[in-house]
């Protein structure tokens, strides 16, 4: 199935010219780059400042002010809860002044808040003039959620209390939950999950008031919600969820991570949440691919063109074919042959940019941020059930060698096209 606006069949893997696809015009070598805020700066066509911007954020700034504007229209970089190799010179490259991280809360009893990775990773970016969202993930597949009331959620929510000390105020986006439907065990989901998260929110909510003020830089969603474009995963305890956004007014909106196997199931995503929750709050999305349309082809044979040309098997699975790039990383050329001579990947080139358009479409879409570089559990223990993750990323850093002046290998698809979004489509 073809994303809409894709030509049917099979395009030559050198058909991509760099400069192909232009979103917006850009005059007198200078286009508009969408800030953090949803203002614009005017930017050269290498990416460099040509101007000032009032709300993303510049180097050298404390970190700690307050920022009044919502963020509208953003793309940023995401890196789940491994940030290492992600740093600026990376998010320079991308166009981007925006940064997403999680953090489990449970790792936050045994290293404190500053230092555990993530959170650090972000405060430094923060510190640095960039824009961050954190999401805090509450892992309970394997045991009962906390109730309000009790001994165990004292204990979670002084985990919270470590977290919101350490980045209240300096952080933009502090996002309440990471995926809780997928991280709740499926019998806690109709009756307990609910009352957890609403004691959370009200706690973080009364904890922002109470340390940085009405002002407060961080903005609070609540986050995310998975599967949306399932009927049987639109369940009560999810509306539950969305009305409780609805009713909270120091909520600016909610999460949503379509992974996804076709771009008209990330519709349903927005078409179902956003008539549910007030019309002046937004929606993220800090996690989206086609990873379950990669999965679709994970053991599909590797083409016959490729395997002429690197005198490999006919009929080897593709996955077997990118079990040897993990291992050994190939040239840069015969990565980007293995992806698009595959015709499932070279089909789905333009997934980024209408996936992105969607989203902006709605004219609700705060933050979205796209997986940026390959990690280390994206490769481990490669076999046919493995979800391929790695397919997504916009650095192929893992599986192919750098370039010669040292720069990583990109994503044969979506690297260009990422960096083509940060124009603005509209000054807001």
């Amino acid at each position: 199935m073809l994303e809409p606006g894709e030509p049917t069949g099979e395009r030559p893997p050198d058909h991509r010219d760099p400069t192909r696809r232009r979103l917006f015009g850009l005059a007198g070598g200078a286009a508009l780059l969408l800030t953090g805020y949803g203002t614009v700066q005017a930017v050269g066509s290498d990416g460099s400042g040509a101007g000032s911007s009032d709300g993303g954020g510049s180097s050298g700034s404390s970190g700690d002010e307050p920022h009044t504007a919502a963020p509208q229209d953003v793309l940023g970089a995401n890196f789940n809860e491994e940030p290492r190799g992600m740093t600026t010179a990376v998010l320079d490259d991308l166009r981007t002044r925006w940064v997403r991280g999680f953090v489990a809360m449970p790792q936050l009893d045994s290293v404190a808040a500053p230092e555990q990775p993530a959170i650090k990773s972000l405060l430094s970016f923060a510190a640095a003039g960039y824009c961050t969202v954190l999401s805090l993930k509450f892992p309970y597949q394997d045991k009962p959620l906390p109730q309000p009331g009790t001994s165990a959620m004292d204990a979670e929510l002084a985990r919270v209390d470590k977290a919101l000390a350490a980045v209240l105020g300096k952080v933009d986006i502090l996002t309440i939950g990471n995926e809780p439907f997928l991280e709740t065990r499926a019998e806690d989901r109709a009756s307990r999950l609910n009352p957890f998260y609403k004691a959370v929110t009200a706690h973080v909510i009364a904890e922002r008031t109470r340390r940085c003020g009405s002002d407060c830089r961080t903005r609070l969603y609540m986050g995310a919600l998975n599967r949306l474009e399932k009927p049987d995963w639109r369940t009560p305890a999810v509306e539950g969820w969305l009305a409780h956004v609805k009713d909270t007014p120091e909520l600016d909106g909610v999460d949503l991570h379509p992974h996804v196997a076709a771009i008209e199931h990330a519709k349903a995503y927005t078409d179902y949440a956003l008539p549910r929750i007030r019309t002046d709050q937004r929606f993220l999305a800090t996690e989206f691919s086609l990873v379950h349309w990669w999965k679709e082809h994970w053991t599909d044979p590797i083409p016959g063109a490729y395997a002429d040309r690197y005198g490999v098997p006919a009929g080897t699975p593709f996955w077997e074919e990118v079990r040897k790039a993990a291992a050994t990383p190939f040239a840069q050329a015969r990565w980007r042959d293995l992806l698009l001579n595959s015709t499932w990947f070279a089909s789905r080139q333009d997934y980024l940019t209408n996936q992105v358009r969607q989203f902006r479409d709605t004219g609700r879409l705060a933050v979205a941020t796209y997986g940026t570089l390959q990690q280390p559990a994206m490769i481990r223990d490669l076999d046919p059930d493995k979800m391929p993750w790695l397919l997504n990323s916009l650095y192929a850093n893992l599986v192919a060698q750098r370039s010669s002046d040292g720069s990583l290998a990109h994503n044969p698809a979506f690297y260009d096209d990422f960096r083509a979004l940060q124009v603005a489509a509209r000054a807001s």
